[in-house]
């Protein structure tokens, strides 16, 4: 049997997975410092406020609508608002995830072997993705302040010169995370003023993932949502519940769509009938949408309580000892600077052996000696998982 080459992966089990593996099949107790799923990290649901949006009368009715239902798109207007951003609903189109958001403008930007700019370091996802859009990513990197402290304003910042020079005929967009994941930056000012000057010079769309967006590290931070303002070029900003809300199972995203009218509402055509091929949101969950963003700030706080918490346990940890911390001002993941190797072994590997899992910085594309730990894990694992840690 032949299949498809955008499904021809490499599928099998890396050391660090197969020891993983290995450690759960023995019944090992597992301190798990990649924890990334909310509703797995012991934050206090409200079931009653968010199940019973799921009953209303509406989730009986099947309106299809393309971008998805008017009411629906009002209440993710109504979020930018809060972010001083004025979108029109006729410029918000909601999707299940906002990887099936990345299809949809990929599909709308892309033919098969043209190629988008990402980031590295980023989140390995987008690769999958790409591929199966029969799209080429090609990378563009951030630039790390070897000098920068933890608490650092933009330590981390796009190299323009690698950028402009990644650019070329096939390409059609740039993709922006933020803040970055992992490594936490937002695009500064500046920073967003040349990416919409450079988009425009060549006619190339800006795509902007900003799930993250809520969640700064400093509590009187006001990231601004590239959803806000006029810029020279074509822009598509996504976001969805399963970061703003804390509720990925509910499976609910969006594109909110800005740029120069021409080019806008052409874009705006074309993903109308990629939408509706699809139709893939349901009517409960665009039902409750206008309940769940209205209610987002209970567990948004929840979480950047316990980021913050942790964050402060880890810098504690980290003194006195063989790694620190990079920089970050937003999101839920922090990047360690680690020991390349502990007796021989690779730092992750060396952490699992004493039952503790972080990620390997190479996942995302991070140099050597560099670790990946979320933010989001319960204080006491995220506890006893620092104190075991081989950085002494």
């Amino acid at each position: 049997m032949r299949f498809s080459a955008r499904t021809g992966w490499e599928l099998g089990e890396n050391a660090l997975t197969a020891k993983l593996r290995e450690r759960r099949a023995r019944g090992e107790e597992l301190l798990d410092l990649t924890m990334s799923n909310p509703t797995a990290c012991g934050f206090v649901y409200e079931p009653e406020a968010l199940l019973t949006p799921l009953a209303a009368m509406a989730a009986l009715e099947y309106e299809p609508e393309p971008f998805g239902l008017e009411r629906a798109r009002a209440a993710v207007a109504q979020y930018y608002r809060d972010h001083s951003a004025e979108v029109p609903v006729e410029h918000i189109c909601l999707t299940t995830s906002t990887s099936e958001a990345y299809s949809y403008l990929f599909r709308l930007l892309c033919d098969p072997g043209d190629e988008v700019l990402i980031a590295r370091p980023s989140y390995p996802l987008f690769d999958f993705i790409a591929r199966l859009d029969s799209v080429v990513l090609r990378e563009y990197p951030l630039r790390y302040d070897p000098g920068a402290s933890a608490a650092s304003a933009h330590a981390w910042t796009i190299d323009f010169e690698a950028l402009r020079a990644a650019i070329n005929d096939r390409t059609r967009a740039i993709v922006v995370v933020h803040p970055n994941n992992p490594t936490g930056n937002y695009a500064s000012d500046p920073e967003r003023d040349e990416l919409e000057t450079l988009c425009a010079k060549h006619g190339l769309a800006l795509i902007v993932d900003e799930v993250f967006l809520d969640y700064a590290i400093h509590p009187d931070a006001k990231p601004r949502s590239f959803a806000s303002g006029e810029g020279p070029a074509l822009c598509f900003v996504l976001s969805g519940l399963s970061k703003v809300c804390a509720l990925p199972q509910m499976k609910l995203s969006w594109i909110a769509a800005r740029g120069p009218a021409s080019t806008l509402n052409d874009a705006l055509a074309r993903i109308e009938v990629v939408a509706d091929t699809f139709l893939s949101v349901n009517a409960p969950t665009q039902a409750a949408l206008p309940s769940w963003l209205s209610g987002r700030d209970a567990l948004q706080e929840q979480i950047r309580e316990r980021v913050r918490r942790n964050l402060a346990a880890l810098d504690a940890r980290l003194l006195g000892t063989h790694a620190d911390r990079l920089a970050l001002e937003g999101g839920w993941t922090a990047v360690l600077r680690v020991p390349r190797e502990v007796e021989g072994k690779p730092f992750a590997e060396a952490a699992l052996d004493r039952g503790v899992l972080i990620q390997p910085g190479e996942f995302y594309g991070l140099p050597d000696g560099r670790a990946v730990a979320s933010l989001l894990s319960l204080p006491d694992v995220w506890d006893r998982g620092l104190r075991l840690l081989p950085i002494d």
